[in-house]
């Protein structure tokens, strides 16, 4: 029997009862995917996977993606490795969502811990539902409608900027052109309205002039961090967050400095944004 003990008000359930390096039926996988419909992001602890049972979880819940600028895990060219060390730290520091560059973001995104600090390393995630939500009337009336560009080169201006970046990147920012999503977004499963743009790689507002859509977007940005929407998840060895990448934003806390953290992580393929 699977059960779900919710973490925060807002988002967020440990799951306990199920072994994730079984291969699992087609009610599994459905009970799974109507846990992360209704609670955004659901945690696994004591989950000692191989890299093809990653994939294969991965693959029950749809086509999976790559993406461009990362490491990838041999054998496994979906499975990307985010890993930090003393001479190589990470530079991922806003909230996101992950890959809004791409016509279809994932739908969702499946992280496993491998190499976990001592101390520090967590990771924080926030409901775009619920930012929606606590908007004002006058507020969603005036989003309604409205689209805004995302950029793959917008969100990795760092590394395009060291040296030898833009040529180590260079396909992957010929092959992410700019897109437009609503700002708004209808999540495809529950119907609900979601909020739909984050600091990382949304560039603007195209309906608003420069000014207004910067006013705009940084107020939605501060206004999704808010507490209240949020959960945070404290990583241990052979930890697996699943979130729905549709609903929420995420962000590490980098705290963990020169301590060595690995992960690993694979997304599935989603829709266009509607």
């Amino acid at each position: 029997m699977l059960e779900a003990r919710p973490m925060a008000g807002a988002l967020g359930a440990e799951i306990y009862g199920i072994d994730l390096s079984r291969e699992l039926d087609t009610a599994a996988i459905n009970t799974l995917r109507e846990l992360l419909n209704r609670h955004e992001v659901i945690f696994f602890r004591d989950q000692d996977i191989s890299p093809a049972h990653q994939h294969a979880l991965a693959s029950a819940f749809g086509p999976l993606q790559t993406h461009p600028a990362y490491a990838t895990v041999e054998g496994f060219p979906e499975i990307t490795i985010l890993e930090s060390t003393a001479d190589k730290p990470t530079k991922i520091e806003a909230w996101h969502t992950d890959m809004t560059f791409r016509q279809h973001p994932p739908m969702a995104t499946f992280l496993k811990s491998v190499i976990v600090p001592e101390r520090g390393g967590d990771t924080l995630w926030s409901s775009m539902t619920a930012a929606y939500e606590a908007l004002s009337e006058p507020m969603k009336s005036m989003l309604d409608g409205l689209t805004a560009e995302h950029d793959f080169s917008y969100g990795f201006k760092e590394s395009l900027a060291e040296e030898g970046g833009r040529e180590r990147l260079a396909d992957a920012v010929e092959a992410n052109p700019p897109v437009v999503h609503p700002v708004i977004r209808t999540h495809p499963e529950t119907g609900r309205k979601v909020l739909f743009v984050n600091s990382l790689f949304t560039t603007r507002i195209l309906e608003l002039k420069p000014a207004e859509s910067r006013a705009v977007l940084d107020f939605l940005y501060a206004h999704a961090r808010t507490d209240e929407f949020t959960c945070r998840f404290q990583w241990r060895p052979h930890s697996i967050a699943i979130w729905d990448n549709r609903s929420t934003q995420h962000k590490p806390v980098n705290d963990y400095f020169p301590q060595h953290r690995r992960m690993e992580r694979i997304v599935v393929d989603g829709d266009r944004p509607y």
